[in-house]
């Protein structure tokens, strides 16, 4: 059987305060704090590992494509629409910077968020059927 890529276990988002964005990101999206020093935090959201690691101001995730247009470097899925308008409307009550909910030509639907550093973060309202397959057998 020939080896492959199994999961993505761990992003790295550049941020200017650890201690800061570490509080904003377990407060405001209910993250896990498992480990943080001067220079990382170590937190776990959506089934992943995400190193918020202490970086240079104006450093971000985000990349700007051929047409000019700024891109996420994730996207998180939630269960359907009404799930996604509930986080939106909760993120809109926390203050953090998002847009409108939006029809991009494929299923679902998306928006977008912002942290305190400006690093640009999907959300869409489909679960991979992979994910829904080992983790929602129960339901």
């Amino acid at each position: 059987m020939k080896e492959q890529l199994t999961r993505v276990g761990t992003n790295y988002i550049p941020v200017t305060d650890v201690k800061r964005s570490a509080e904003w990101y377990v407060t405001k999206l209910e993250a896990e704090l498992s480990y943080q020093d001067q220079d990382k935090a170590i937190l776990n959201i959506a089934n992943q590992s995400i190193f918020l690691v202490k970086s240079e101001e104006d450093q971000s995730a985000n990349f700007v494509d051929d047409n000019g247009t700024e891109w996420f470097s994730l996207t998180f899925e939630v269960d359907g629409l009404k799930a996604l308008q509930s986080i939106h409307a909760r993120f809109s009550q926390q203050g953090i910077q998002v847009g409108e909910i939006e029809n991009r030509g494929h299923v679902g639907r998306n928006f977008v968020f912002y942290d305190l550093d400006r690093n640009k973060f999907d959300v869409w309202s489909e679960l991979s059927q992979t994910f829904k397959e080992k983790y929602f057998t129960s339901q």
